[in-house]
């Protein structure tokens, strides 16, 4: 997979999945298997038309276009990217925001310039939900794309970006932690060649492990939060991949927790065989629909390529050829 195809694997896989799961958002399991997405809806939740995506995809575009400006990650300009889109509609599908979170928004409302923008994002237990990592795919692809063969300058790298990204809204190690993972997933998405999408999964997941053990005297607080969300059964479940996979569905939350998100995406990609049939199968999860079809589509991209994306969904996306333009552009500054 080369650059332009992995960028729009990623990319149009999550707004995708964001667009699917925009109009049943909040709505529970019970309803959706009553009533299973098969296809893009409209209407619904938020009343938007077929094909809009929600603040989850906003986000990302503003923070790819944040690196292709600049050439890299410049994390005072994605703040300010984030503010126009908030206060000024932009990067938004329709010309206005419909969709944030409490947590996003309280973080992009207390940026000034001249701060650090890694400190406005929360920093307590309660400032975990999924808003950092709904939008971390152009810093994952940025990193993942970098080098096939990862050493530990590229994943020291790789941790610092993925934090500091995460920390603009989700400052807990929490958050950058799932940020760093799914960094690491889809380098080994991207790079897995022949290989099961199982192995791809455990090999990028069980890296995260790695990394975060092998530092533990210089990371003493990531340490703990390992230890602490094994206790609580949550990343730890992710230690026994082929355990986690063969869970039931009534075991896997969809909720707008990061842990959550993160498990639901990881679950339903060890559970499909298409990317069809993985972001179906996040958004009849129910509940935080459009963030877990969004990650779970970004990944379920890189798992099948931008090709396997049905034509008809990528079709009706709002400002398609916009969002292609991102993906050859952010291609061209990686290249």
């Amino acid at each position: 997979m080369n650059n332009l195809e992995a960028i729009k694997a990623g990319i149009f896989g999550g707004v995708v999945g964001d667009a699917l799961g925009v109009p049943v958002e909040f709505t529970s399991r019970s309803e959706r298997r009553e009533d299973p997405v098969v296809d893009m809806r409209e209407y619904g939740t938020h009343n938007q038309p077929k094909g809009t995506w929600s603040d989850d995809s906003s986000m990302m575009l503003a923070t790819q276009d944040s690196i292709i400006y600049n050439g890299g990650i410049h994390l005072d300009d994605i703040m300010e990217r984030f503010r126009k889109w908030k206060i000024e509609g932009e990067y938004t599908p329709h010309g206005r925001v419909f969709d944030v979170g409490i947590t996003c928004s309280r973080a992009i409302a207390s940026y000034r310039p001249g701060m650090d923008p890694t400190k406005c994002g929360g920093y307590g237990e309660r400032d975990n939900g999924n808003g950092s990592l709904m939008r971390i795919m152009p810093v994952s692809l940025y990193d993942a794309l970098e080098e096939e063969y990862w050493n530990d300058t590229f994943i020291e790298e790789a941790a610092e970006n993925a934090h500091n990204a995460s920390s603009l809204t989700h400052g807990h190690p929490r958050s950058q932690i799932a940020c760093l993972m799914h960094t690491s997933i889809c380098h080994e998405l991207i790079y897995r060649g022949k290989e099961p999408v199982y192995m791809a999964l455990w090999k990028g997941i069980n890296g995260t492990f790695d990394f975060y053990e092998r530092r533990a005297s210089l990371l003493p607080w990531y340490s703990e939060e390992f230890k602490r969300e094994m206790a609580t059964d949550a990343y730890g479940r992710l230690r026994d991949l082929e355990v986690f996979m063969n869970l039931p569905d009534g075991e896997i939350k969809s909720s707008g927790y990061v842990v959550d998100t993160l498990e639901a995406a990881i679950w339903c990609l060890l559970n499909s065989d298409s990317y069809a049939e993985c972001v179906l199968k996040a958004v009849n999860l129910g509940d935080d629909t459009d963030t877990v079809g969004a990650v779970a589509g970004g990944l379920a991209g890189l798992a099948y390529g931008y090709e396997n994306i049905p034509e008809d969904w990528r079709d009706v996306i709002v400002k398609k050829d916009w969002i292609m333009k991102l993906c050859e552009d952010f291609a061209y500054i990686i290249s």
